[in-house]
């Protein structure tokens, strides 16, 4: 076991993006159209967060002309160049399938305020100490 522990902490990515199952995520994804590669933004919604280690992969859901499209992306494909997550979103379920019967306003979540960032905490420190 720890040989392939070991195998896939080589061949993985190095540093990993941690998107959470309702966040809105951008999936900068690398296609080839002929011989030309260029990378394609998908945007949508985190429903699902799979697997762990090397085969930690991500559904994305976003509605395009109407249509809810859906694709899996595995974290540690060399072809998903970043993910970016624009916002996050407050959910109480590991799974967010019960979106796919929805439409259109039903579908939005609720967005997580007031989330402390690494600068954020610092300037929070700084504040108690210059009032007293």
């Amino acid at each position: 076991m720890h040989l392939i522990e070991q195998i896939e902490k080589e061949m993985g990515k190095k540093t990993l993006p941690t998107p959470h199952v309702g966040d809105t995520v951008e999936v900068h994804y690398l296609i080839r159209e002929g011989e030309k590669e260029r990378v394609q933004l998908f945007i949508g919604l985190v429903i699902a967060v799979k697997g762990r280690g090397i085969r930690r992969s991500i559904t994305v859901r976003r509605i395009v002309q109407g249509e809810g499209v859906e694709r899996v992306f595995p974290l540690h494909n060399p072809r998903v160049k970043d993910v970016v997550t624009t916002r996050r979103g407050e959910t109480r379920r590991a799974k967010l399938y019960y979106l796919r019967d929805r439409v259109g306003k039903s579908t939005r979540l609720k967005e997580i305020v007031g989330e402390r960032s690494e600068e954020g905490s610092d300037a929070g420190a700084a504040e108690p100490a210059a009032k007293a």
